[in-house]
């Protein structure tokens, strides 16, 4: 008897790598579909190829223009927070485009801004960084014939430096109220130095109202990039035709990796993607250029005509499945670690 619990429990063992392979594959698997050819690069720096080759989520793209490889293996811009210099515009500087009638890219070459226009002001989403903030923010505005003075808020989605950089120049400059989540406050302060950050200033709650004139914005706490991510609801128009944008605040796993850790992302996922559902939100962006697509639609923008698909209209189940893809590469990150 004691033979044969003994052959069984080595044979149970000896399984275990072999089934958790195979579940880690299936979760790949069914984030490569939710993909498509859509989400490609999402996909890419979400998941691993095989479990074979990679068994562990998280593996990052190749560094992109201007950027450095960071200590936790993703790609991550120079300068590092408290680092000097800056690297030449060249490597960086994008052209503002307007997108909606109401929502313009005001970001750089890798890392998105975007400002929606209100009829009483300016809401920006993410500062990116200090040294790029006038350029591309202030700057692309007066491009586009709007006003920085006017920027009223700006929500930063998360607190890292290629999201926050740019905070306290618009705090200092133009008095644009910050908002950030409780958490993420605690991580910009515990991480920046004083003359480099903003005061504290507005603390978004899960569902805060951000209403100035005309439009409401909705932003929620979906924790796991880091622990206070903010991901946000924002109505917008073409040629007057009312749409839905969903930006999921943060996504690279470039938290430490614990089974908490990616459990909360996967959450905070499966959450949002419930949120975008009821809101019919048909527009998804990113904090990174890579991530949504937008290196491929803003160029398209400048040549579509009247009558033409705007390329980021996707529909609601492709914003629901570029969710599903950060959901279960999340999941096969959280086996990779059994």
């Amino acid at each position: 008897m004691r033979t044969a619990i003994s052959a069984g429990l080595a044979l149970s063992l000896a399984l275990a790598p072999t089934v958790v392979a195979q579940d880690i594959d299936a979760h790949v698997a069914v984030a490569k579909g939710n993909a498509g050819q859509e989400y490609t690069s999402l996909f890419t720096i979400l998941c691993p190829a095989t479990s074979a080759t990679a068994p562990v989520a998280g593996a990052a793209a190749a560094p992109q223009r201007g950027q450095g490889r960071g200590a936790a293996g993703v790609a991550a811009p120079a300068p590092q927070r408290g680092q000097r210099g800056a690297p030449p515009a060249s490597q960086w500087h994008a052209e503002p485009v307007k997108v909606f009638d109401n929502l313009y890219f005001v970001g750089m070459t890798e890392y998105s801004a975007w400002a929606v226009v209100t009829s009483a002001g300016i809401i920006v989403i993410d500062t990116i960084y200090d040294y790029s903030i006038e350029d591309e923010v202030a700057g692309g505005l007066k491009k586009l014939g709007l006003d920085p003075a006017n920027i009223k808020y700006a929500i930063v989605s998360h607190a890292h430096v290629d999201h926050d950089g740019g905070a306290r120049y618009l705090q200092d400059h133009f008095g644009t109220r910050i908002i950030l989540s409780a958490a993420d406050w605690d991580l910009f302060e515990n991480s920046t130095p004083e003359p480099s950050r903003p005061k504290r200033d507005i603390v978004a709650t899960d569902g805060y109202k951000l209403t100035l004139g005309d439009t409401t914005l909705t932003l929620y706490l979906t924790p796991g990039h880091t622990p206070g991510t903010i991901s946000t609801i924002i109505p917008v128009k073409d040629n007057g035709q009312p749409h839905v944008v969903a930006e999921w605040g943060g996504t690279a796993f470039n938290f430490t990796k614990t089974p908490a850790n990616f459990q909360t992302y996967i959450d905070s996922a499966r959450r949002f993607s419930d949120i975008v559902a009821r809101a019919g939100a048909d527009v998804i962006i990113s904090n990174h250029t890579n991530y949504d697509g937008s290196k491929t639609k803003l160029p398209l923008l400048a040549t579509r005509k009247a009558g033409e698909r705007h390329p980021y209209v996707v529909g609601n189940e492709s914003v629901r499945r570029y969710l599903k893809v950060a959901e279960e590469c999340a999941t096969a990150g959280l086996m990779g670690l059994k």
